[in-house]
C-alpha cells in the first residue's frame, strides 16, 4: 500500500514559509493572499497533529517538529525540479556530463567528438576521465561509460562493448629489441594497468605464467599503459576498443595472435531517472551507433590487425602489424 502523504499546496506554503520565515513573502512567492498560506499551514499542521511554526515578533520560526520536516520537503521540492527542468530541456541543445573511462575517453571517444558535434553542435559536453562507481549517482554527471562487471545497483545500464586483450609494443622497441616468441617477453618490461590480473589471464593462456617474475611497471590504468608503450617502455596489453586506432596507424604492433577477453566490459551507465532525458538518450544512441560503425569497419582489412583466436596457438610474431 501507498505511503499517506500530506497534500501538495500545504506542503508548498510550508517550505516557502519557512525559506522566507515570513508569511507574507511566501505569499508573494505563490501569488496568493496571506490568509491562504496561513490556512495552508494550519491545515497541514491538523493533519500532521503538530505545531510548525510559532510566531517571533512580525516572523515565523519553526518548531522542532518544522525543523525535522523541513529538510525532506526541500530535497523533494528540489528533485522533482530538477527533473521538470531535464525532461523541458531539448534534446540536441544543452549541457551535458559524461565520466568515461580514461583509456576509452582518450583513445576512443576523443577522436570522434568530430563526429558527435557535427551531428549535435549545441551541445556542450564536460568529459570527465574517470571510472569512479560514485560519479553514477553524482548530482552533476549525467551518463557514465564505465569498465566493470555490472554489478551496479538502482540504476540504469547496458553492456556497451566486450574486448580482448593483447601484447602491445611499439615498432621501434621492438625492432631494437626483438620479440620471436613469447619467451622473448622476458627480456621487456611487462607495463600493468592494474593489479596483475589481465597480464596473468594472458600468461596463463599462452603457457607462459612464469614471465609474471620479470621486469615490470603497475601504472595505475590501461591509459598509463599504453601511453608507456607508444613511447617504449615496454610491452602492455591493448585491448579491441581502445588499441585499434593506434595499431592501425602503426604507432602499436601486436606481435602475438593470441587474445583473452578481459576480466569486465565496457558498460553505460546512469541514474534511473535520467534515462529517460532526452539529451542523455541522444547520447547513449549516438555511443552505441559509433561502436556499431566500428564493428562493421572490423571486418574489412586493416593494416595492423590482430587475428583473435581463443585457443593457445604456437606463439610466433606475425608477418604484418596485427590489431
Amino acid at each position: 500500500m501507498a505511503k499517506r502523504l500530506p497534500p501538495l499546496n500545504p506542503l508548498r506554503a510550508f517550505e516557502a514559509t519557512a525559506r522566507h520565515a515570513s508569511l507574507t513573502k511566501a505569499a508573494s512567492e505563490l501569488n496568493v493572499t496571506h490568509g491562504a498560506v496561513s490556512h495552508q499551514i494550519k491545515a497541514l499542521e491538523q493533519s500532521l497533529g503538530v505545531k510548525l511554526f510559532e510566531r517571533v515578533g512580525q516572523r515565523v520560526k519553526l518548531t522542532p517538529h518544522g525543523a525535522e520536516l523541513l529538510p525532506a520537503v526541500s530535497v523533494a521540492f528540489d528533485g522533482i525540479a530538477a527533473a521538470t527542468q531535464r525532461l523541458t530541456r531539448p534534446a540536441s541543445s544543452g549541457a551535458l556530463s559524461v565520466s568515461c573511462v580514461p583509456a576509452l575517453l582518450l583513445l576512443w571517444m576523443t577522436p570522434r567528438l568530430g563526429s558527435f558535434t557535427a551531428q549535435y553542435p549545441d551541445i556542450q559536453l564536460t568529459l570527465i576521465p574517470s571510472n569512479d562507481p560514485r560519479d553514477i549517482r553524482a548530482p552533476h554527471i549525467d551518463v557514465c561509460v564505465h569498465y566493470g562487471d555490472g554489478s551496479w545497483t538502482d540504476c540504469w545500464m547496458r553492456k556497451w562493448s566486450g574486448l580482448e586483450l593483447f601484447p602491445v609494443v611499439s615498432p621501434t622497441l621492438i625492432n631494437n629489441r626483438p620479440i620471436r616468441n613469447v619467451r622473448d617477453l622476458a627480456d621487456h618490461v611487462l607495463l600493468h594497468g592494474d593489479d596483475g590480473r589481465e597480464w596473468h589471464t594472458w600468461l596463463a593462456a599462452a603457457d607462459a605464467l612464469d614471465l609474471e617474475r620479470g621486469r615490470r611497471h603497475h601504472l595505475g590504468d590501461a591509459r598509463m599503459t599504453t601511453e608507456a608503450a607508444v613511447h617504449g617502455h615496454g610491452v602492455a596489453l591493448g585491448d579491441s576498443v581502445t588499441a585499434s586506432a593506434l595499431l592501425a596507424r602503426g604507432m602499436l604492433v601486436a606481435p602475438f595472435s593470441l587474445s583473452v577477453p578481459a576480466v569486465d566490459d565496457f558498460y553505460v551507465v546512469c541514474r534511473n531517472e535520467m534515462r529517460a532525458t532526452p539529451i542523455v538518450q541522444v547520447f547513449i544512441d549516438w555511443l552505441f551507433a559509433e561502436k556499431a560503425g566500428d564493428d562493421g569497419r572490423a571486418d574489412a582489412p586493416v593494416a595492423g590487425r590482430l587475428v583473435t583466436r581463443r585457443k593457445r596457438p604456437a606463439l610466433k610474431v606475425m608477418g604484418g602489424k596485427p590489431s
